[in-house]
């Protein structure tokens, strides 16, 4: 028996600022974060598809991913610093993270202050009666 669909959700609010393919790339980099960094794998629900001829599609979430659009990255940072006060679980990416090698990036984003960070995007993911008022304010992301 599946868990009701619409108790949880993942939303991303990805920064409509920033050119589409370095948008596509932070958002792969927080989802497998998201997916990966916590050890709540077994929260997230993630179903294993199987076709009628026996191929699989391994690990598809069963809650709904909505992605969202932010005016900016200030309203990116209002949305995590929401986060932070709600416990929520959640990764972020900035423009720190972009350059060079893991090593310069991890560099880059210790050496700036937070308020001057440009966040490309942030991923979370929590129950939807804690999340929807967080992100209610965003409108649908669309090319």
């Amino acid at each position: 028996m599946l868990p009701d669909e619409t108790s949880k959700r993942f939303v991303a609010v990805l920064n409509k600022k920033i050119p589409i393919g370095q948008l596509l790339n932070a958002l792969g980099h927080m989802t497998a974060g998201l997916a990966g960094g916590f050890g709540i794998g077994t929260d997230m629900c993630f179903l294993q598809y199987a076709d009628k001829d026996g191929g699989k599609h391994p690990n598809i979430s069963h809650y709904p991913f909505i992605v969202l659009r932010a005016d900016n990255s200030s309203q990116i940072r209002k949305v995590r610093q929401e986060a932070l006060v709600q416990n929520l679980t959640f990764t972020d990416f900035t423009s720190t993270m972009t350059i060079g090698t893991s090593q310069q990036q991890l560099d880059a984003t210790q050496a700036t202050d937070e308020t001057n960070l440009e966040y490309f995007g942030i991923c979370l993911f929590g129950e939807t009666a804690v999340m929807a008022p967080l992100t209610r304010k965003f409108s649908l992301f669309v090319l």
